[in-house]
């Protein structure tokens, strides 16, 4: 990880390998100097937005250009980073989202460089969190099973400076510190969801999160294939038994001793999807090993609501398991017992997340917790309703699943309310079973979302717990060209957000 640091200093001076500035699309579609860019356009004589113009530059989001400064600044080169379009008006601040992308732009645009300052507008020093997750967002690279190629792949910016005017201030501080935590815990992810199969059992993703809770002093508990089958787990059971590396489920507890609410992250641990005897397609099994991405989601982001201190109490739970075809595998027509009694009947072993999903929502909801939220790659439907990059949020509460969107948002994620009609359920009615694992082939996002429904518990009122489901197939796993401070491969999606509820609860 890049270190990162805020600095005080005159950014025509800065000794750095470059300094990056930020530039909008005005209205009238030319290119404007973004605040902090001043001195650096004092420094060469004022010329910098000709320049910039003779360069064709827009300001448009995702554009860079390079200028070199032949020693008119510290630094020898200048990287003019778009923003998208200006603030309507001057007391107006543009988003935070357009500041963390331009941020992410310019650290994948400088990877090789050993330090870089970025001087980009912000606005107090809440302003100073999207620049930071950008840049170490954005300066992120995974070279560990490179050997023969690897110098040909540049290694992320080594140090990162942002330019603030009070760089002692404890907020400054603290919002770094923020962004340090929740950008470590993004990247964590990220390597997980791009560690090969081969390398990544639910052996050794439990013994990851063991490791994680010892270092942050968290208590863990880890029930392998025996103890699974002995407390009757069988949507995990079942989903495993195909593979000669069983199953486990982890459950990490972070509790503070002043905690008013208590969430419970539930997270998708499939560690390789072929689809079972229900054969994927090679172009669709190819990114499989995403399929945990869900589960790494809630492991570290509990990893970093721990580090962060937030006044809330978070148990997540990731069922792991890796979904293979052989002899002992799971057939279509089979039917299991999910723990706590009710049966499936599996038409389709491709639809094995929303399996060992009942049996972690089961045994979450056991514990009363105030909110269960899962995340899931669990649809190709996602895609297909929402595209790559939005994921899905369904549940069986409106202001929550509201929560978890204006969450999102502010986090810098891209969800999206989705409903779950109960005329869908008939779908998913079973000839031998209490409920099938597949329903309607039309809105199968939705029809997974009903099927979770299902194993939500109740409060002691009688009401269901207040459940949403994230839906995030897509946005897991990029398999298109980096963008923003989103690299190619795993993504860290949820993470940010299951942060930001966490501290929306403890503010609450």
């Amino acid at each position: 990880m890049s270190e990162i640091s805020l600095r005080r200093a005159d950014p025509a001076r800065i000794d750095a390998d470059a300094v990056v500035i930020g530039v909008m699309r005005a209205a009238d579609g030319a290119a404007a100097l973004a605040p902090g860019a001043e001195n650096i356009d004092a420094a060469l004589d004022g010329r910098l937005a000709e320049t910039l113009a003779q360069l064709g530059a827009t300001g448009k989001a995702g554009e860079h250009h390079r200028i070199a400064t032949f020693g008119a600044t510290g630094a020898p080169v200048i990287l003019a980073v778009g923003l998208g379009d200006a603030p309507r008006t001057r007391r107006a601040n543009l988003d935070p989202e357009q500041i963390r992308r331009a941020a992410g732009v310019a650290l994948r645009a400088l990877a090789g460089a050993n330090h870089v300052a970025l001087t980009l507008p912000t606005s107090g020093s809440q302003g100073i969190r999207p620049i930071a997750e950008g840049a170490l967002l954005g300066a992120y690279a995974y070279h560990r099973y490179r050997n023969a190629s690897k110098a040909d792949h540049r290694d992320p910016v080594a140090a990162i400076s942002i330019v603030v005017d009070d760089a002692r201030s404890a907020e400054a501080r603290k919002a770094l510190a923020r962004a340090q935590i929740v950008a470590d815990a993004v990247c964590a992810v990220r390597d997980l969801v791009n560690t090969p199969p081969s390398d990544l059992h639910p052996k050794e993703f439990a013994d990851f999160a063991a490791k994680l809770a010892e270092e942050n002093n968290l208590d863990i508990e880890i029930l392998d294939e025996r103890q699974l089958k002995r407390s009757g787990f069988g949507g995990v059971i079942g989903v495993g038994q195909g593979s000669v590396n069983p199953p486990r489920l982890v459950r990490l507890e972070y509790r503070h001793p002043r905690a008013k609410k208590t969430i419970a992250l539930i997270g998708k641990g499939i560690t390789f999807d072929s689809g079972g005897l229900s054969l994927k397609p090679t172009a669709s099994m190819d990114w499989m090993k995403s399929d945990m991405g869900g589960a790494a989601a809630v492991v570290l982001a509990t990893i970093a609501i721990a580090q962060l201190k937030l006044r809330v109490n978070v148990t997540a739970w990731a069922p792991l398991a890796e979904n293979m075809p052989s002899g002992a595998a799971q057939r279509p027509s089979d039917v299991l017992t999910i723990y706590g009694g009710k049966t499936v009947e599996v038409l389709n072993t491709d639809a094995e997340g929303r399996l060992v999903l009942a049996d972690a929502l089961v045994r979450a909801s056991e514990e009363q917790p105030d909110l269960l939220i899962d995340a899931a790659t669990l649809t190709g439907a996602q895609l297909v309703a929402l595209g790559a990059r939005t994921s899905g949020v369904m549940g069986n509460d409106d202001r929550l699943r509201s929560s978890v969107v204006d969450a999102a948002k502010r986090a810098g994620e891209q969800m999206w309310p989705m409903p779950l009609p109960p005329e869908l359920r008939k779908s998913l009615d079973s000839q031998v079973a209490d409920i099938a694992n597949i329903g309607d082939s039309f809105g199968g996002m939705l029809v997974a979302g009903t099927f979770l429904q299902d194993f939500v518990g109740k409060q002691d009122n009688g009401q269901p717990i207040p459940w949403a489901h994230l839906d995030i197939a897509g946005p897991a796993f990029n398999q298109g060209d980096p963008y923003g401070y989103t690299p190619k491969g795993g993504t860290g999606a949820a993470v940010a957000t299951f942060v930001q509820l966490a501290e929306d609860l403890a503010s609450g």
